[in-house]
């Protein structure tokens, strides 16, 4: 398994563009906890595992809304 390793005091910030496949949906939307701010996310499938994930997120407090078809 690949390691990600950031180092340094400068704060994240910007866009990324990923695959709308479910594994890569799941670590995102699992990764949207760490951060306060708002965050919208494009070509999520609405799949079974992917709703499972923000019933957990809407039950830790996140607020979670689709947009769109």
């Amino acid at each position: 398994m690949d390691t990600l390793v950031i180092q340094g005091g400068q704060k994240l910030k910007g866009e990324i563009s990923a695959k709308g496949a479910k594994n890569s949906s799941l670590a995102i939307l699992a990764a949207t906890v760490l951060t306060p701010e708002d965050i919208k996310l494009h070509n999520v499938p609405r799949i079974g595992d992917v709703l499972t994930m923000i019933d957990i997120l809407a039950s830790m407090g996140a607020k979670v809304s689709w947009e769109g078809a």
